[in-house]
């Protein structure tokens, strides 16, 4: 019987941390989509941005009603919902296609964003739900290596089966009639049509497979629950730790979409000669090595303190942000491409900080988490007025400043977290 419970256990939990491979294909995907819409529906940049608005609301007006479904009927019934959303988003892609209307697309995109934000208010609790607090931070940190991977997925995905490698000047469009114009945009969009009906349905499938699995109940910390006070923002805002670590992963979410973003850009800027192409490559090492540190710094978690490993990462982060700002060049690039090295055990260690020590605010405090995800529309429109209004070395003062912020937060982090209330 106890062998048969603890392959139950291992099954729910391999079920859970395969969403963090799945939600990492979504995102990631929202980069191919930017180019592929802009191509397709000749848009202005402002206006294929909308990708990314679209998701980011997403998130930010369905955290809370994941963290409501989530108390009222338990973590599997709001990752059923989630599944169900991210499934039905993916096959709005088909008929969105077929009409070829933008706003289609986004109200897809956003029905998509909900589903993930049910996915990972629920998913990141329940990681630390599963153990210890002592080893919240190494569990939930390993859980998230597995989102890096499904970034690269996705942008695998986009570069092979959405981008047609059919690219036409001006110059050539203009030269081309207009049933010819109209057939290649067409041809154009169709494209995302096979790549997200294969999403949507096998997001399904997997939806299925939670609904005919039971999931072990957690006694100890239900328990635990009914002796607490009900949940409140009140009460948990009381929690000086959380407060700090809502503010953390606000900047770490801003800094880590900003230096993701405008890493081509600055590359481009840089004066050493390279294409889009050869600068895209920046961020396909930045995302392995983003992996790379997320598996690494759960290892070291077994040696070093998750807060303290985070303190040395972000400070090795603010120097090679300066380095970016002060010198440019290929060393800048270089920089950048090492900060994700650095950024890999961010989000997961704030939130397991901030989730600890809560009592039944957990779940609430998981929603309020989720919503910080807007610092990366807010700091990154930031760094954008910075690079207009000088030059794009200037914009990386903000990840640099975020970065400084998590390094006070990770090293008083133990300190704050003592004073339970105020």
């Amino acid at each position: 019987m106890e062998n048969n419970n603890k392959q139950v256990n291992l099954w729910c939990l391999t079920l859970v941390i395969s969403l963090f491979f799945m939600w990492g294909v979504a995102n990631n995907l929202n980069d191919i989509l930017i180019q592929q819409f802009k191509k397709s529906f000749v848009l202005s940049d402002l206006q294929s941005g909308f990708v990314q608005s679209a998701f980011y609301m997403g998130y930010f007006f369905f955290a809370i009603p994941a963290a409501m479904v989530m108390q009222r009927f338990g973590y599997k019934a709001a990752i059923i919902v989630g599944l169900l959303l991210y499934g039905a988003g993916a096959l709005l892609f088909y008929p969105a296609a077929d009409v070829q209307v933008y706003s289609f697309f986004l109200v897809a995109l956003f029905v998509i964003a909900s589903g993930l934000a049910f996915l990972e208010t629920t998913a990141n609790p329940y990681i630390v739900a599963l153990g210890s607090p002592e080893t919240a931070q190494r569990r939930l940190n390993f859980a998230q290596s597995f989102n890096p991977l499904g970034a690269i997925s996705g942008i695998v995905i986009g570069q092979n089966f959405i981008f047609t490698g059919v690219e036409h000047s001006p110059t050539e469009l203009a030269a081309l009639s207009t049933e010819q114009q109209q057939a290649f945009y067409h041809s154009e969009i169709l494209s995302v049509q096979t790549p997200y009906l294969i999403i949507g349905l096998f997001i399904l499938f997997w939806c299925g497979l939670f609904i005919i699995t039971k999931f072990p109940v957690n006694q100890h910390n239900a328990d635990h629950d009914a002796q607490q006070a009900p949940a409140s923002y009140r009460t948990l805002f009381g929690y000086r730790h959380f407060r700090w670590a809502a503010f953390a992963q606000f900047c770490y979410v801003g800094a880590q979409v900003g230096v993701w973003s405008f890493l081509i850009r600055y590359s481009l800027q840089a004066d050493v000669g390279l294409t889009e192409k050869m600068a895209a490559n920046g961020l396909t090492a930045s995302l392995v090595l983003f992996m790379t540190g997320r598996f690494v710094g759960t290892w070291l978690m077994s040696k070093i303190a998750g807060d303290k490993l985070m303190a040395y990462f972000a400070i090795a982060n603010v120097g090679l942000t300066l380095l970016a700002i002060a010198i440019g060049g290929y060393i800048g690039i270089g920089a950048l491409i090492l900060v994700s090295f650095g950024m890999s055990i961010m989000f997961p260690t704030i939130f397991a900080i901030g989730v600890c020590h809560v009592g039944n605010q957990t779940k609430l405090a998981a929603s309020v988490l989720v919503m910080a995800i807007i610092g990366g529309a807010v700091l990154t429109a930031v760094m954008g007025a910075i690079s207009d209004a000088s030059h794009i070395r200037f914009a990386f003062a903000v990840p640099c400043l975020c970065f400084v912020v998590i390094a006070y937060f990770s090293l008083y982090a133990k300190k704050i977290t003592r004073v339970v209330a105020v």
